[in-house]
């Protein structure tokens, strides 16, 4: 056993403690940055592929190392393990020390990295009594353990990454033949691999460049593009040249312009929260095949005629590489050290996917970038669309994504439709409530005034949804669609989540689908008549596929016989936003609502309602609607003792539960 001493050193944790308290043993690995102070953890990743189920977990190293070289952007590293178990702390920390060298080795270039490298070793107690205890070693030869006496959660772990990186972003489309002896499979095999090598060869060929600029358009000050060279990227032998040089010579060469110098918003005011607003500098990548050669020759071919029937196959890669870099290196490092290796492995797991099936069906292979929450740096991952996400292969690679970043098992958040895009930027529609490619309002309960229930707990809506209300799209609804309109705002949520993909119905087709099913004759189509929250249910079941049955869990309908007593249901309306998140619609006489939060006070009982009001006739104002009180938080009885909800109505509440999915 490792020798255990006691340092006064700091490990600063910036992922939420959550992921250090699951109840079930098991190995994850700790994620920081070379960018970013010495032991700074990001994330953590679940270790899923083991080969012993009891006791230390025993990974794969082998099958870990694959799906983490190409889920982890470069610019992120393994720096560590965490052991969830039970046993003595001292050796669980050397074993979670010596399983994560061992996976640093697997994911360094060449299987080295550096001898004098610190590794975290971190043990969490099942019985939660000495809660996580963090040791490391200050080089791979050491086998003694310093038990570490400060930890550091963050307060705003977003603005530390953002405030201190930016993204690096290369799209990459390839296609190149391969030639193979037609009565010789394997030997085609050996030409691909080949091919794909020569492919690697030229990322550093004299020939390509690589254009560096601004990923923005929308600003006026965006930098001029700076072209690198295969040539000028061996960045250990530059930076030996420039300093022979001088530093008046560091300072006049483009190569050496730091990240910084393509980053707007660094020069903007506002704080960078997450991956999406952060600055994205892109890179293209160009191959002279006109550049003059150094002899003059005319132009020529060669015909070199094959002596047996040969196959060609055409062979499609489509690379995006995302990367993640301190702001103040060199743009030159980052290509040398950070786009290119990632190109490297991004065609290199893709080769070996399409290997087994070269001579048949090729996978269509794509990369995808996503953040989901909780994660705070984006993941790449490379799905096969040739089936469609449905196809139960896709449907499993999922769940074990989700398994491994400790993502909820019950709803889609690594679908092709959650991929962040980054082909454009536009700093103005990034701060606007307005949904691409829609005029209708998102989101609009964020920022609004407190609620004034003293000491309560808010439970909200959990993601993004639309604003639909009366006279929307020059359609007259006034006095009869209000829940019509809070149907489509529901909609909108489960569409905006991408459980569905189907478009938000109009009040005709709604009425339609309500006819289909049998609830309502041919008349109604085209009619001016109320519906409600049972209505509402067949809808939601016909148009989205969710089974709305009240005996099971999937729909929810809560019935109370006066609005007095809504205020009673607050305990069970703060479960359902906390556990389900979902739009709630509130049905009572001739009004519907949208309920998108509750603010509960348990001891006094005290509560608020967080209402979005569909009986709304103004244009796509956030500030009028805000302040006309149209999205707001109402109490049941208001400080002049008047009722928002009538006491001689009865109330229906329908609470849609997300599909189990993912």
């Amino acid at each position: 056993m490792a020798e255990v001493t006691e340092q006064a050193s700091s490990v600063r944790v910036l992922c939420p403690k959550l992921v250090f308290r699951k109840n079930e043993p098991g190995l994850q690995w700790l994620i920081g940055s070379p960018f970013l102070p010495p032991l700074t953890i990001v994330s953590t990743l679940r270790c899923i592929h083991t080969r012993s189920p009891h006791g230390f977990p025993s990974p794969d190293y082998l099958k870990e190392s694959e799906d983490i070289r190409t889920l982890l952007l470069k610019g992120f590293e393994v720096i560590g393990a965490l052991v969830i178990g039970n046993s003595e702390s001292g050796k669980n920390a050397s074993e979670a020390i010596d399983a994560a060298r061992r996976l640093k080795k697997l994911l360094s270039e060449g299987g080295v990295y550096p001898e004098d490298e610190e590794t975290i070793g971190a043990v969490a107690d099942l019985n939660n009594t000495r809660g996580v205890q963090f040791f490391r070693t200050r080089s791979d030869n050491s086998r003694s353990l310093e038990l570490v006496t400060s930890v550091v959660y963050d307060e705003h772990p977003e603005k530390h990454i953002w405030e201190t990186g930016c993204l690096l972003r290369c799209e990459l489309p390839i296609r190149f033949p391969v030639y193979f002896p037609a009565k010789n499979g394997p030997d085609a095999e050996k030409m691909y691999l080949r091919a794909t090598e020569a492919v690697v060869a030229k990322f550093k060929d004299p020939r390509v460049v690589y254009v560096v600029e601004t990923l923005s358009k929308a600003s006026t000050e965006v930098p001029r593009p700076v072209i690198l060279r295969g040539v000028e990227l061996d960045f250990d032998t530059a930076l030996s040249n420039i300093k022979l040089l001088g530093k008046d010579a560091h300072d006049s060469d483009p190569k050496f312009l730091s990240c910084v110098h393509f980053c707007l918003k660094s020069k903007s005011d506002g704080p960078i929260l997450s991956a999406e607003n952060a600055d994205i500098i892109q890179l293209s990548v160009l191959l002279n095949s006109s550049e003059k050669s150094e002899k003059s020759s005319a132009p020529g071919a060669e015909y070199i005629p094959a002596l047996e029937e040969a196959g060609l196959l055409a062979v499609n890669f489509k690379l995006e590489v995302l990367c993640y870099a301190a702001k103040e290196i060199p743009v030159m490092y980052a290509v040398s050290k950070l786009i290119i290796p990632g190109l490297v492995d991004q065609l290199n797991s893709m080769k070996n996917v399409i290997l087994p099936n070269l001579l048949t069906e090729h996978p269509q292979l794509c990369p995808y970038h996503f953040n989901p929450p909780g994660v705070l740096h984006p993941i790449t991952v490379i799905y096969e669309l040739n089936y469609g996400e449905t196809e139960m292969k896709q449907v499993d690679i999922r769940k074990s994504l989700h398994l491994r970043l400790g993502l909820p098992s019950d709803r889609p958040l690594l679908r092709t439709a959650n991929a962040l895009d980054l082909s454009t930027t536009n700093d103005s529609a990034r701060n606007d409530t307005i949904r691409k490619g829609s005029t209708l309002l998102k989101d609009v309960h964020i920022g609004i005034p407190g609620s004034g229930v003293p000491g309560g707990i808010v439970s909200l809506v959990q993601g993004s949804y639309e604003y639909y209300h009366y006279l929307q799209d020059s359609f007259n609804d006034l006095g009869w669609g209000c829940a019509y309109r809070s149907l489509q705002t529901i909609i909108s949520w489960f569409r905006l989540q991408h459980y569905s993909s189907i478009d938000v119905p109009s009040h005709r087709e709604i009425q339609q689908a309500l006819v289909e099913i049998g609830d309502k004759d041919a008349s109604f189509i085209g009619s001016r008549e109320w519906i409600g929250a049972i209505e509402l249910s067949f809808v939601l079941d016909k148009l989205l596929g969710v089974c709305c049955c009240f005996d099971q869990v999937s729909c929810r309908v809560i019935n109370v016989t006066s609005g007095a007593e809504l205020p009673e249901k607050c305990r069970e309306l703060a479960l359902h936003f906390e556990n389900q998140g979902t739009p709630i619609m509130i049905g009572g006489g001739v009004l519907a609502y949208t309920l998108l939060g509750v603010d509960y006070n348990e001891a006094s009982g005290d509560c608020a309602f967080l209402i979005l009001d569909p009986h709304y006739t103004g244009n796509e104002d956030l500030k009028k609607i805000v302040n006309g009180g149209w999205c707001g938080w109402k109490k049941s009885v208001d400080s002049k003792g008047r009722s928002f909800f009538l006491h001689d109505k009865f109330y229906n509440l329908l609470l849609p539960q997300r599909p189990n999915m993912v």
